[in-house]
């Protein structure tokens, strides 16, 4: 068949996510066909490493026979389970082992198809479980300019990417927004400590302006991951949950895209940020991207408080056709236990520092106004003149530059903007770490 009927179909008929209109059925995207490892083969045949795993999740990475035979033994058995009426061994058991894993009194699993849903689910059930404790106004979110948490009406609506939000409708009052936490966007007599005391007042004054009789949560995202890998100042998560939590606010953290190794821990808030959040939403690394599933995890005392004589006879009337599905519960698992089996977590451990070695190794290069990144996430911002207020025309112009010359160069990055974002298979190996870096700085060195 020819790639070019091909080419045609996916123009004329594949709607891709985050479409520019102006460029409908006119794209050249590449096509991605076969995969190893770190590695994606092109159509073209050619190789390249995988610098954003996928979408951030491929965390065992590719052509894992294990998790693949898991997936289609349990399509053989039940491929499909109502989990409205039903329920099923291999769900129970992910559920089981993912609670397991979540710190603290985080014990119960609301499986979901994504982090999309997964945040959709935990804002319907700050909301529901306020109007049972009889805090009908209680139901404002706060989040940041620059957090990313979903593409569903409600997720969407607590996201900040100001140029998401341009033509599509949000519902009005919910959401509260605070300003960016980049301390890059300091003033230039700032100090971080400084920055970091106006980002928590920042977050009380916004409870006590707004009520707190009117506030519900605040969702965070340990590290702002879609925004450009924003790595917030040390010691911002902690005081932000000690500020929620004396104004009686659910602290949401928002882990889709750090939980399950990505900064070498099954999940972030403790472990690296050393805070105990009401609630978490995962998804991504949850099945290394072979299956789509997210979650919302709650904590025993959210569920407490709601549930038995306390529930009134209320029903949390929201899921999904798929939650918990059992293929996707396989997949799971099957990663889960390749994580642990060949030391994954521990491996990122021991590789970060080379990873964020080599990517704050490129500081220097003419074109890079800022790099930053913890664990196996980075990002090289990038600017004509090195001006961290470039026009936004000539910053999607430069990163879609250096985009096309890694790709001829044989790495997939994410470019967000001017943002050279990566964030590879947790299995990447030193070498490849090399491999990477090295042609990222060969691609923006022959962008200048």
């Amino acid at each position: 068949m020819e790639n070019t009927n091909v080419k045609n179909w996916d123009n004329d008929h594949f709607m891709h996510p985050w479409e520019g209109m102006g460029d409908m059925g006119q794209n050249e995207r590449a096509f991605l066909e076969t995969s190893d490892g770190v590695y994606v083969t092109n159509d073209k045949g050619q190789k390249l490493i995988d610098g954003p795993a996928g979408m951030w999740c491929v965390q065992v990475g590719y052509g894992r026979d294990e998790i693949a035979d898991a997936m289609a033994d349990q399509a053989r058995k039940l491929a499909y389970f109502s989990p409205f009426n039903n329920t099923n061994t291999v769900a129970a058991e992910f559920a089981r082992e993912i609670a397991k894993r979540a710190p603290g009194d985080l014990n119960h699993v609301f499986f979901t198809t994504g982090g999309s849903t997964a945040v959709d689910s935990a804002i319907r059930f700050v909301h529901f479980r306020n109007n049972l404790l009889g805090k009908p106004t209680k139901k404002k979110i706060i989040s940041r300019q620059k957090a990313y948490h979903g593409s569903t009406y409600l997720s969407a609506a607590v996201s900040g990417k100001e140029r998401d939000r341009l033509w599509l409708d949000k519902p009005d009052g919910l959401a509260h927004f605070l300003p960016d936490v980049n301390p890059l966007m300091r003033g230039p007599d700032q100090s971080v400590d400084d920055f970091l005391d106006e980002k928590i007042a920042d977050l009380e004054n916004a409870i006590l302006d707004l009520g707190p009789e009117n506030v519900a949560a605040f969702i965070a995202e340990p590290v702002l991951a879609s925004g450009g890998v924003i790595v917030p100042p040390k010691g911002y998560h902690k005081r932000c949950i000690e500020v929620c939590h004396a104004h009686d606010v659910l602290y949401i953290s928002d882990e889709v895209v750090t939980a399950f190794g990505r900064l070498g821990h099954w999940f972030a808030s403790k472990d690296v940020f050393d805070i105990q959040p009401d609630i978490i939403t995962c998804a991504k690394g949850l099945t290394s991207g072979y299956a789509p599933m997210g979650a919302a995890i709650f904590s025993d005392r959210l569920i407490d408080s709601v549930s038995g004589d306390k529930g009134q006879g209320a029903v949390f009337s929201n899921g999904y056709t798929y939650s918990g599905h059992p293929v996707s519960a396989a997949a799971g698992m099957a990663s889960m236990n390749i994580i642990e089996r060949e030391g994954i977590l521990e491996h990122v451990r021991k590789v970060t520092p080379q990873f964020q070695a080599r990517l704050h190794g490129l500081a220097d290069l003419d074109l890079v106004v800022d790099t930053r990144g913890t664990g196996l996430m980075g990002c090289i911002q990038c600017s004509y003149g090195g001006s961290k207020n470039g026009t936004l025309d000539q910053d999607y112009e430069l990163g879609a530059k250096i985009d096309t010359a890694c790709q001829s160069k044989g790495l997939v990055l994410r470019p967000l903007i001017n943002m050279c974002v990566m964030s590879p298979p947790l299995v990447i190996s030193p070498q490849q770490i090399d491999e990477m870096f090295y042609v990222l700085e060969g691609a923006i060195k022959a962008v200048t």
